[in-house]
């Protein structure tokens, strides 16, 4: 074996008699940067043993803004307790964003509404998210119980902006029902619920967002039909697999938030 390691060094390391055996002055620098290999590969293996044990490592998440404020940032703070030394990123991103995040590699999972660009990535439903109707107390809705579509036939409708993943849901459940567009079409809830406070109008919001809603003295009444729920999927890459800190955010996150919202009405919140 030395003779074989010399012929590949092309020089000789050790000085051999019948009494001792010597390093030679290459055979020192050879032991040196032995030593420092053998120091990384050591200092490896340490490293691998924290992030498999999950006292090291990194996750990143995407998330609609309605699960990033609400449901989710509970989720987060568990994790943080039973893994300290785990980084943990969010992005609060439109649906759109959260797939391109997934894409470039900067999001590990990303929890969304359905999208045509699904097709190229690994997706399951998380939970179901119910739609409701938000109005003033004084709103001639706001006596009902529960409210079908029909029922908002000739109502002042706020809309959120049409790249959002709830206005592409809210105009496929009207379909045909003619209410009233009020004009307004904003990017954020709290616009949405500052304007329907006003009376300028109503808006159909699903369930995870009506925390939006709760300081504003309005009342939120579910929309009952089979169809009027907003798929939430948890997605990630198809070529690329989680890393053992993105495994347990998976499980968590299925764990907290994996369960479908009953509808009930809100008075007052």
């Amino acid at each position: 074996m030395i003779k074989k390691l010399e012929g590949i060094v092309g020089a000789r390391l050790f000085e051999r008699d019948t009494r001792k055996v010597t390093l030679t002055p290459e055979g020192e620098l050879f032991a040196q940067a032995a030593a420092a290999l053998i120091g990384e590969i050591e200092a490896a293996f340490d490293d691998m043993s924290e992030y498999v044990a999950l006292r090291r490592g990194r996750v990143a998440i995407a998330a609609l803004p309605s699960l990033a404020a609400n449901g989710l940032p509970g989720v987060i703070a568990e994790y943080k307790r039973l893994y300290p030394g785990v980084k943990v990123s969010l992005h609060d991103a439109l649906s759109d964003q959260c797939l391109f995040l997934l894409r470039q590699g900067k999001a590990d999972l990303a929890l969304t509404a359905p999208g045509p660009d699904f097709l190229e990535f690994e997706a399951h439903t998380l939970c179901s998210d119910p739609f409701y109707v938000v109005c003033p107390q004084d709103h001639p809705l706001a006596k009902k119980q529960v409210l079908h579509v029909a029922d908002l036939a000739g109502h002042e409708v706020i809309h959120l902006a049409k790249s959002s993943s709830v206005r592409q849901h809210v105009e496929i459940l009207l379909g045909e029902v003619q209410v009233i567009h009020s004009g307004f079409e904003v990017e954020h809830l709290a616009t949405v619920a500052g304007l329907v406070k006003q009376g300028l109008g109503i808006s159909i919001v699903p369930g995870l967002t009506l925390f939006q809603f709760r300081q504003l003295d309005l009342v939120a009444i579910p929309l009952q039909a089979e169809r009027l729920v907003r798929p939430i999927f948890i997605v990630r890459r198809k070529d690329q697999s989680l890393s053992v800190a993105a495994q347990a955010m998976l499980a968590l996150i299925e764990k907290r938030l994996g369960q479908t919202a009953n509808p009930r009405k809100y008075k007052n919140f």
